[in-house]
């Protein structure tokens, strides 16, 4: 099997980027039918955008300046080593902290759609080189009690050796297509495996921390913080935000 370029599935999608805009808001999954408790003052959250439904339990939002990526997701585990932060449902969820169902090609989608450009998985041999991509900032939210609660991701996640918080956001680095086996077969994307926002760098990584963090079994960096994360099967919203990389002038 040999790798494509990841550039020819997508060409087609970013034609309909002016159009977004026009589109119309999509009916809420059952998970979000019940209204929200308490809203988070506008000093922390700006004005909710337009929402583009990308596909089951994935949307674009649409602001004045930028564009997000919403996830659907529940809490799947909340102590032990980690592999991941979210995983795909019924795959990795041992060894991660939320599980969504999804398509991790069309969350791939829609960070592109997002303004967000892929980079590059980790590589190993001949010498580790980190993923790269545009950085994404992740922020997760879910209800306690009578208000919403919102985190950065890296608060649920600590170092094994120093009991610190993970010191980093992520990076878009895209995983890897994978030519069909027999002619005219799908192509294979190496992140619905379950590698989706993980916190050991693995070369099938959609999103991976540009940090070198060991994937070998006893070798792993990173566990759950317990304390700090909801009860199994709270629902929880994966916020995505691409951050810009250009340097501004003085």
């Amino acid at each position: 099997m040999t790798c494509q370029s990841k550039l020819g599935w997508y060409g087609p999608l970013l034609l309909l980027l002016p159009l977004l805009g026009g589109c119309e808001e999509p009916a809420q999954s059952p998970a979000r039918n019940k209204p929200l408790p308490k809203k988070q003052p506008a000093s922390e959250e700006p004005p909710a955008g337009k929402k583009v439904k990308v596909a089951d339990n994935i949307e674009l939002e649409i602001l004045p300046t930028r564009r997000r990526v919403w996830v659907d997701a529940v809490v799947c585990l909340r102590e032990g080593p980690l592999e991941q932060l979210l995983t795909r449902k019924n795959t990795k969820e041992h060894e991660a902290i939320l599980a969504a169902d999804i398509d991790a090609r069309k969350l791939h989608e829609a960070l592109l759609l997002a303004n967000a450009r892929e980079g590059s998985p980790v590589r190993w041999v001949p010498q580790y080189r980190p993923p790269t991509g545009t950085p994404i900032k992740i922020s997760l939210l879910y209800e306690q009690k009578d208000r919403v609660v919102r985190v950065p991701a890296a608060s649920w996640i600590r170092q094994i050796k120093t009991k610190k918080e993970l010191p980093c956001d992520w990076v878009f680095a895209g995983s890897v297509f994978l030519d069909p086996i027999e002619p005219g077969g799908p192509r294979t994307y190496l992140a619905n495996d379950g590698d989706v926002i993980c916190i050991a760098n693995f070369e099938s990584a959609l999103l991976d921390i540009p940090i070198e963090s060991s994937k070998a079994d006893g070798e792993r960096g990173y566990e759950a913080w317990t304390e700090r994360i909801p009860p199994i099967g709270t629902v929880v919203r994966v916020l995505l935000e691409p951050m810009s990389t250009e340097k501004k002038d003085p």
